[in-house]
């Protein structure tokens, strides 16, 4: 007998979501809370919006709330460091370990 352990995101009594792992569930969860706040800023607007579409874009905006903030200018963006750099960095250490043990 095989046991299996599922996560249940469960919004207003009605099982939303089912997941394999904590983490997911969790952050899952924490989405639809944003979504929530976020439909709650949109029915406040002068817009003429329908129901779905508020929790269409409130779910979007949740669910790229990274690229959002960097649109906001209240995160900065991530930049990529070149990967030939960090072979470098990675030789320079280990040459710098063999130099120590010696």
């Amino acid at each position: 007998m095989a046991v299996e352990s599922r996560f249940v995101v469960i919004r207003n009594g009605a099982e939303v979501e089912t997941f394999m792992d904590k983490k997911t569930a969790d952050e899952y969860d924490k989405m639809l809370d944003m979504a929530d706040s976020l439909s709650s800023i949109l029915d406040q607007s002068s817009l003429e919006l329908t129901e779905q579409t508020v929790e269409d874009i409130s779910v979007f905006l949740a669910k790229n709330r990274e690229d959002i903030l960097i649109a906001l200018q209240a995160k900065k963006p991530k930049v990529e460091k070149p990967k030939a750099v960090e072979k470098v960095k990675a030789v320079k250490k280990s040459a710098a370990k063999l130099q120590d043990a010696s």
